[in-house]
């Protein structure tokens, strides 16, 4: 596979799941097991995954998670293609604006979607973990 060679983006399919999950233990190896695939996009170069991004529309905004591309395919302008048609899909379903959460001290993360049109917003986070959760 060379420099140039283009990715596909395809949605994801149930026999991604083991090659997806390994990537995602490569470029997130300390996310917790409770993040798992939902409305997903790959980037594939024959039967290769070498990205994916996880979207959803919960009817007022939509959100992309878990954005991952392996660090040999970086720079290569797979993510952003993986973005734009994650945003074109919720798009399609009426979505009329993404949300993206990053950590704050991820500033490489923070210029990539800075560069794709994303800005800081002036919110804050809140979480809490439900009795039984890991």
């Amino acid at each position: 596979m060379s420099a140039r060679t283009p990715a596909a983006i395809r949605p994801f399919e149930a026999s991604d799941r083991q090659q997806l999950e390994e990537l995602w233990a490569r470029v997130f190896p300390d996310d917790p097991p409770w993040n798992a695939p939902e409305f997903l996009l790959v980037a594939v170069i024959g039967d290769r995954i070498l990205a994916a991004v996880m979207a959803g529309f919960d009817g007022v905004r939509g959100w992309m998670y878990h954005l991952a591309v392996a660090p040999e395919f970086r720079r290569r302008g797979i993510a952003t293609q993986l973005v734009r048609a994650a945003e074109s899909g919720l798009q399609r379903l009426g979505c009329p604006k993404v949300n993206v959460q990053v950590r704050s001290t991820n500033a490489e993360v923070v210029a990539f979607y800075r560069s794709l049109g994303y800005t800081i917003e002036e919110r804050i986070s809140l979480g809490r973990r439900l009795e039984g959760a890991e």
